[in-house]
């Protein structure tokens, strides 16, 4: 069975596909919250300055930037567990069935996914700071920096797959199975994953040509989970992604404000790094994985028709 077939290993009706969003977004939104709330309680001396900081930024209260982070990673910690809750409990099919079609998870391709968009993360940021050395100031802080450093290693990667099994994971699985082709529920995530970011300051400051960036990566990890038939890459990549983006450079209008290496103190604006990754680096990525595992076949891959199992009808 495909990936996208997994689905039918459990209840597949409509009405367990509203109940387990539903409490997803009851654990992610409603429960999740509520650590990020005592800690802006505990840090506002009266409501009005609690009021204007849920307006504007939690950080503007003084939070310690790794705490913030931390507990907004919590809110995504949860919703993650509320949904396998959903999957095993209403579904009542394996976990395992929204992360890949293989018998176990591959591990090993999670760990090449991190490794090597790690390396091209590293560098295509590194030469972003040689050309233009003006716009960025050092700001490395031992102690804050080693403990961004562990929040964002050993709790990052927890948003993370709350993000992709929920929509390469979950929903793709859902859609496909509903309208029985692969290339709907590749476009309907892709899309949705990119609207999903677009209250992200970044879109704010440069505006919806941004959104190329949010839906094109959203394209990435659906044709990654599409063409090798698990979610193992995709975890692999968005993982370092966002490790990396979290460690390196930080400004004071980008989703992560973090202790990190250097602040980018230059004027927002629409650059090459916009378009660089979509049009250029992903597409290379692609290639590598397609020779990487013999990826064969992309038109029935991407656009072909799910069929219910015979032993399941």
């Amino acid at each position: 069975m495909n990936f996208i077939q997994q689905a039918y290993k459990g209840r597949n009706n409509w009405i367990y596909y509203v109940l387990v969003i539903a409490i997803t977004f009851f654990g992610w939104q409603l429960i999740g919250v509520l650590p990020l709330l005592v800690t802006a309680i505990l840090h506002s001396e009266n409501t009005a300055e609690l009021s204007r900081a849920a307006n504007d930024n939690f950080m503007s209260l003084g939070i310690d930037s790794n705490l913030y982070l931390f507990v907004m990673i919590l809110m995504f910690a949860i919703g993650l567990l509320f949904l396998f809750l959903g999957v095993k409990f209403i579904h009542k099919r394996p976990i395992k069935t929204i992360v890949t079609s293989r018998e176990r998870i591959d591990w090993k391709r999670f760990w090449l996914a991190f490794v090597v968009w790690g390396i091209v993360s590293a560098v295509v940021i590194s030469l972003g700071i040689l050309l233009e050395p003006d716009s960025y100031t050092w700001n490395f802080k031992p102690v804050p920096f080693f403990i961004l450093l562990a929040v964002s290693f050993l709790f990052l990667p927890l948003q993370t797959s709350f993000e992709e099994l929920l929509f390469r994971g979950y929903f793709m699985q859902g859609l496909g199975t509903w309208v029985k082709n692969r290339w709907v529920p590749l476009i309907v995530t892709s899309v949705a994953f990119g609207l999903l970011h677009g209250a992200n300051p970044e879109v704010a400051k440069l505006g919806y040509i941004s959104m190329v960036f949010y839906i094109g990566t959203g394209f990435l990890f659906g044709i990654l989970t599409l063409m090798d038939e698990g979610t193992e890459l995709a975890l692999g990549v968005h993982a370092i992604n966002n490790i990396m983006a979290a460690i390196f450079v930080t400004t004071d209008w980008t989703v992560f404000q973090t202790d990190a290496l250097f602040v980018d103190t230059s004027e927002p604006s629409v650059g090459i790094e916009m378009f660089l990754p979509v049009f250029v680096l992903y597409p290379l990525l692609l290639w590598f994985f397609s020779k990487k595992y013999g990826w064969k076949n992309w038109k029935e891959k991407l656009f072909g028709a799910i069929e219910e199992p015979v032993a399941n009808s």
